[in-house]
């Protein structure tokens, strides 16, 4: 984003730096606090919250802010941001509802405590910058609505691949080309993956196993086509999506125009996919069409091709690198990466790994029994089936087999779960086409929150 560095450049020329915080010092965490600290001018991480307060001392170490100090209340963080100093704290809450801070950066990938976190944050007036696909594909249109009516901004993040490919689409929709197909390019795929067959390369990397499981068994690069679809009114052309897979290191321009319906791209809002082996991985990649004949012939020249369908690509995503642009975009701007454009379009649905038994406790994301599947939001609702965001922590009811996907029925949820509360105001909200009744709902909903 050529305007962001430009705006930040003033922004600490001024000596008035955005005043970032993020919650989650894990592996993504301390890149971020990496990149801001020491490569970022006019944007300033003056807290970081953890769990484990080390690793938030860690991440500001790791870049070289070695003056940093512990605070439990929100007094104390709004004195020390006012000081210029640096803050950790294990109350992610405190980040959320101290003056001084522009943004919140949510880094941690649990979904019920995200929730948390992006619904506290932005009824505390902060923008809301999610590199947690998990929350926003299971209630980030419902966060949306709330951010919306509190005039802050809530989004995915440049960097991630949906964040990437919102960016490319955007791109390809303002040359005047129809984008027909978002697609995310993975070197693997395999549903049946867990924490102990990639423990391994979690430990390489320094990696959670589970997190890296998460990509290996599809449900992660499910929540991201979700909410790319989420973002642009998209589809899936089957549960699951098309998936094809092609040798590794198959150049994409030769094999991509061939691999999806051509009707489901062009008859509809376009889908959302991937494709497993093909370079450049991992990048993003547009396909889109054009109707008139002169564009056409221009874009032939331009060497993308005879069509109809015209292929356009990213072939790297940097992750932490480019998150400060979204923070930057969302405060400066009041322009989103990628945010929802009103109702669910995908769900990313629950499906067993493994054989699973009445009574067992489902366990979480990118873990042992679950995987995730995109699916067509309608055919979600009318199949009343369970979103892998709310599963975890689920009593099964009955003996599910492998590879079925549950349902509501099929399950005991937990108790008190904001998760399951924003769900059930996210279905109720989008069911009105009445946009009277979905304002007296919303603010009903609002009184009644506790958060």
């Amino acid at each position: 984003m050529i305007i962001v560095d430009t705006a930040l450049a003033k922004r600490h020329a001024d000596n008035n730096p955005v005043r970032v915080a993020m919650v989650g010092a894990g592996f993504m965490g301390r890149g971020i606090a990496l990149q801001i600290c020491k490569y970022v001018q006019g944007m300033e991480l003056v807290a970081i919250s953890n769990r484990k307060l080390e690793k938030a001392k860690q991440a500001y170490t790791d870049a070289d802010v070695l003056d940093v100090q512990e605070v439990s209340d929100v007094s104390q963080l709004e004195e020390n941001i006012r000081q210029g100093k640096f803050s950790v704290t294990d109350n992610a809450m405190l980040l959320c509802e101290a003056e001084g801070i522009d943004a919140v950066i949510e880094v941690t990938g649990a979904v019920e405590f995200g929730t948390n976190v992006a619904l506290r944050a932005i009824k505390n007036g902060k923008h809301i910058i999610m590199m947690n696909a998990e929350v926003d594909g299971t209630v980030g249109p419902i966060l949306k609505v709330y951010a919306d009516k509190a005039g802050v901004v809530f989004t995915n993040a440049d960097g991630d691949q949906p964040g990437v490919e919102m960016n490319l689409y955007r791109f390809v929709k303002g040359l005047g080309v129809k984008p027909v197909l978002c697609g995310n390019i993975k070197g693997l795929h395999d549903p049946y993956r867990n924490p102990t067959t990639q423990e391994g390369f979690a430990k390489k990397w320094g990696q959670n196993p589970a997190m890296v499981t998460s990509f290996a068994d599809g449900s992660k690069i499910s929540f991201e086509q979700a909410i790319v679809a989420n973002g642009t009114g998209m589809r899936v052309g089957k549960r699951g999506m098309h998936g094809p897979t092609v040798p590794s290191g198959t150049p994409l321009k030769d094999v991509v125009q061939s691999l999806y319906p051509l009707d489901e791209l062009t008859e509809g809002p376009g889908i959302v996919d991937y494709i497993v082996g093909a370079e450049p991985g991992p990048g993003v990649f547009i396909l889109g069409t054009h109707d008139h004949p002169t564009q056409q012939h221009y874009l032939n020249l331009y060497k993308l091709g005879e069509g109809p369908l015209y292929l356009f690509y990213t072939p790297y995503h940097l992750c932490h690198f480019e998150v400060p642009n979204t923070v930057a975009r969302a405060v400066l701007f009041n322009d989103a990466a990628l945010t929802p454009i009103g109702k669910p379009y995908v769900e990313v649905v629950a499906t067993a790994k493994t054989d699973l038994k009445a009574g067992q406790v489902v366990d979480g994301i990118g873990h042992y029994m679950t995987y995730g599947l995109c699916e067509n939001a309608d055919t979600s609702n009318s199949q009343n089936l369970l979103p892998l965001g709310v599963a975890e922590g689920c009593v099964l009811k009955r003996d599910i087999p492998k590879d079925q996907v549950l349902t509501y029925d099929d399950v005991v949820l937990p108790e008190g779960r904001l998760v399951d509360a924003l769900r059930e105001e996210q279905k109720q909200y989008f069911a009105d086409s009445d946009s009277s009744s979905r304002e007296k709902l919303l603010s009903q909903l609002e009184t009644a929150s506790s958060i």
